[in-house]
């Protein structure tokens, strides 16, 4: 048996959020926030660190500086219980950052990429990446050291036996190359939102995005914000309306989604059921600020998930 659930290859870093600022920022002046959050942060740690707290075992490849984040980073995701032995720390490099500025339902997105964009194959065990049953990558256009390798690690991926999966995140210099699509035919599954969708099909039609995207990939699983998800498998159209709750901060909400929905593929569940439980996990990630904090709280979390999909009540989630 494979030694993970899921395998993750992937950026790191806290996340810094300040909460209350003006709706207008304006240079030269000093704006005060009402409240901040140091808070793990980046798409892969997100979701990592979500899937382990679901129940699934997950091992994260990927690196750290040696400044004083980088522990923080790795504290948060050892709380849970992921295996931590393949992300290498660069000796005088400093770990990402980014600073996120809500804007009520909006918001600045700030990231210093540090040791992300550093990462490359040659910092990979690809034996260990391969030992488990799917491999997820994400944040395609902060990797850039390993972006030309990624083709062959699917390829590798599926040779021995894993599914695959990306969501590729927001493209900082909105260039969206067509080279992205070289990986498309390795992927099991291809998990933008509506954004990244249109700015991959070359579209600004959502419909003619999902028309054209789901004849590249085996399984476009698309998440639509305030009017939920949707998947496309051939065929196969299902889709899925939001869980009504009290949004505190929507950070996460998609990492949250895709935590749920892998959770449940890998124990092979119907495309139907993954995607109820994808949308259950990414309500649950609004309900408290930041990307995981709802996540760490294990009552909390448990209870939420027995009200909001008690269909898929697991027996043992990670405390």
């Amino acid at each position: 048996m494979p030694k993970f659930d899921v395998s993750v290859i992937g950026e790191l870093n806290l996340d810094l959020i300040f909460y209350g600022l003006p709706q207008k920022l304006e240079l030269d002046r000093e704006h005060l926030a009402t409240n901040l959050s140091l808070t793990l942060g980046s798409s892969s740690a997100i979701f990592a660190h979500n899937l382990a707290r679901l129940g699934s075992t997950v091992g994260f490849s990927s690196s750290i500086g040696s400044d004083s984040l980088g522990p923080i980073c790795i504290e948060r995701l050892a709380e849970a219980k992921i295996d931590l032995t393949r992300v290498r720390r660069f000796e005088g490099k400093i770990t990402g950052l980014t600073v996120i500025l809500p804007q009520g339902k909006e918001r600045y997105i700030l990231t210093y990429p540090g040791t992300m964009a550093d990462f490359s194959i040659a910092d990979l065990d690809l034996s260990y990446v391969l030992d488990a049953k799917h491999l997820h990558v994400a944040s395609y256009f902060l990797q850039r050291a390993i972006q030309p390798s990624l083709a062959q690690i699917f390829r590798d991926a599926q040779a021995a036996g894993l599914t695959t999966s990306l969501d590729t995140n927001d493209d900082p210099e909105d260039r969206w190359p067509p080279d992205i699509q070289d990986l498309f035919p390795h992927l099991d599954l291809l998990m933008p939102n509506e954004n990244e969708a249109c700015r991959m099909a070359g579209v600004s039609d959502v419909d003619a995005a999902i028309d054209i995207l789901s004849t590249k990939v085996r399984t476009l699983v698309l998440k639509r914000g305030s009017k939920g998800a949707m998947v496309v498998s051939g065929t196969q159209r299902f889709t899925a309306l939001p869980l009504s709750v009290d949004v505190v901060d929507p950070i996460g909400a998609g990492d949250s989604f895709n935590a749920g929905f892998l959770h449940q593929f890998v124990r092979g569940a119907s495309l139907e059921d993954c995607l109820a439980f994808g949308n259950a996990s990414a309500a649950l990630s609004t309900t408290r600020g930041g990307g995981t904090e709802a996540f760490r709280d294990a009552n909390y979390r448990d209870a939420f998930l027995a009200r909001n999909a008690p269909r898929f009540a697991s027996p043992k989630f990670n405390n």
